[in-house]
């Protein structure tokens, strides 16, 4: 009896101690993540299942940069481009990202807007995004972001539901391991499209500029001297490659839920969220909409601030104006402001006529475009020995972040390539 208090104990004051990692592998499975990995499984079956074993080493090298580069500078990205190079690098990350973040952020509030008007039919999905722009931007000004994320993750804990269907069914477990591990490559646009969808939201950049500000803010709330050694990079090795891995795993098994479940159930394009939530109705019979739902608007409220928190922090270190999710809104005032005009700016977005759906992929795929160019900028910092310093990146992160950069160069330049191609 003792042992199993004792176990269940330390598991808690584990999940308790995670730190950035988590926060960051939960926001990167946000709606927008869902709808693409759905729709990959739905229109492809299992023929994308590879890009997760793929993708997890190559996001997680990228993440492990980010947030060396904010234990070792302690400044954010954008702060770092401000003072160690020239202007128009910076200029030009803020270019390739902002549309992008803000699209985001639009399309997981319509994607929450329409699961809200799935459990309640009777309400316009349009009130429910105005509701939960409302209360994200109060949770956002009034509590420390620490706190909601500590609650929030619990609600990712339904994501797990997609672990079980697949087994649910008769499963060619051949087919399953060959398709995991044989990558298969359809050359038409709409292959292309979903490949450049899953890489840009699996190693999205919103999450470069978040997780090298959130090391410097976890640092700061924790009031520790930034002497950064060995074992401060061990763990923080450890922290995002335990997030990582979770949201690997997730988008592993959407892929293969929505795989076997629609794709054989003859559902090849999710229109509608109704569609997508179709995949846990095996599990979850007429509460599949509900845990749909749950794990939709769970996964909105952590990624949401990140996102808007992202784009408060590229322009605050622009600009050199106090910011922070730690401070209050008198210290920071345009920090928080920023973050508003940047909700409204994402809620305005639900009234150009794309469905949420739509809306979500879409922003994967742009996140798929301009994740290149970020990341040879954040190679860059991170083997720049002015920067820093003994801490540039080692051989095996550099080989896996240029094939980060290779890989994502050659997709969304194909994707081009077919899209003006075919007109």
């Amino acid at each position: 009896m003792k042992n199993k208090k004792s176990f269940s104990s330390k598991l808690f004051s584990s999940w308790k101690r995670l730190g950035p990692g988590l926060v960051t592998g939960a926001s990167d499975d946000d709606p927008s993540g869902i709808a693409t990995y759905s729709q990959a499984g739905a229109a492809f079956g299992l023929s994308t299942l590879w890009t997760a074993i793929i993708a997890f080493p190559l996001m997680a090298s990228i993440q492990q940069m980010c947030a060396r580069i904010g234990l070792v500078t302690s400044h954010g990205l954008t702060g770092t481009l401000k003072q160690h190079y020239p202007r128009p690098i910076l200029y030009l990350t803020l270019l390739f990202s902002f549309p992008a973040i803000v699209m985001n952020i639009g399309a997981d509030i319509a994607g929450m807007g329409a699961v809200g008007n799935l459990l309640f039919p009777s309400i316009d999905a349009n009130y429910f995004s105005v509701v939960f722009t409302i209360i994200l931007l109060i949770l956002i000004v009034y509590l420390p972001y620490q706190k909601i994320a500590s609650v929030l993750k619990y609600l990712c804990i339904v994501m797990l539901v997609y672990f079980i269907v697949p087994f649910l069914y008769k499963q060619d477990f051949g087919e399953i391991i060959k398709a995991t591990f044989i990558p298969t490559i359809k050359f038409d646009k709409d292959f292309i499209a979903i490949l450049v969808g899953i890489l840009g939201t699996t190693i999205s950049p919103y999450l470069f500029f978040w997780q090298v500000s959130v090391e410097v803010e976890e640092m700061r709330h924790k009031r520790r001297h930034l002497i950064v050694d060995k074992k401060l990079i061990h763990d923080m090795d450890q922290d995002v490659d335990f997030g990582m891995t979770v949201s690997g795993f997730v988008m592993y098994f959407i892929i293969l839920t929505t795989g076997t479940v629609l794709f054989k159930g003859g559902i090849h394009q999710i229109d509608t969220v109704e569609q997508a939530a179709l995949a846990l109705k095996p599990l979850a019979g007429n509460l599949s909409y509900l845990l749909f739902a749950i794990g939709v608007i769970g996964t909105g409220l952590i990624a949401i601030p990140v996102l808007s928190g992202a784009i408060s922090y590229i322009i605050t270190e622009t600009f050199g104006w106090k910011e922070g999710l730690d401070k209050k809104f008198h210290e920071a005032k345009a920090f928080y402001i920023i973050i508003a005009i940047s909700l409204v700016l994402g809620l305005s977005l639900n009234y150009v006529g794309i469905t949420p759906i739509q809306s979500l992929i879409y922003t994967a795929i742009l996140y798929g475009l301009t994740a290149p160019v970020l990341i040879a900028i954040i190679l860059h910092i991170s083997n720049n020995k002015k920067i820093m310093g003994e801490n540039v990146n080692g051989r095996i992160t550099n080989i896996l972040g240029f094939t980060a950069l290779i890989i994502m160069t050659v997709t969304a330049v194909a994707l081009i390539y077919m899209q003006f191609s075919n007109q």
